[in-house]
């Protein structure tokens, strides 16, 4: 019984500590009204920059230099890729796919 009532007190004083609500809590403005304005909404949400880069990237990607989608090509290609270590992609490339024409 002495047991019980030791647990008891013990389980008491555990509440009452972590049940406290203290006068700081209170103090907060969002105690009192917990929404924000549309307007302030935007002060502190970021535009995601990252999506826009992603973005960016994949313009960047359809509208690539000649002599970069050649190069591409170029290293796709691996007798092509073995030529260009010794002699350049731009010579690489005009000797395997110099004499096709694309239109």
């Amino acid at each position: 019984m002495r047991t019980l009532m030791i647990l008891l007190l013990l389980a008491v004083l555990v509440m009452a500590a972590t049940c406290y609500e203290s006068h700081e809590s209170m103090e907060s403005h969002e105690y009192l009204s917990p929404f924000i304005n549309r307007r302030r909404a935007h002060d502190f949400i970021q535009t995601d920059t990252r999506a826009e880069a992603i973005s960016q990237e994949r313009i960047r990607e359809r509208n690539k230099a000649p002599r970069e989608r050649q190069r591409e090509i170029c290293e796709d290609y691996y007798p092509c890729e073995i030529y260009a270590f010794h002699h350049g992609y731009a010579a690489a490339y005009k000797h395997y796919f110099g004499k096709r024409r694309t239109k």
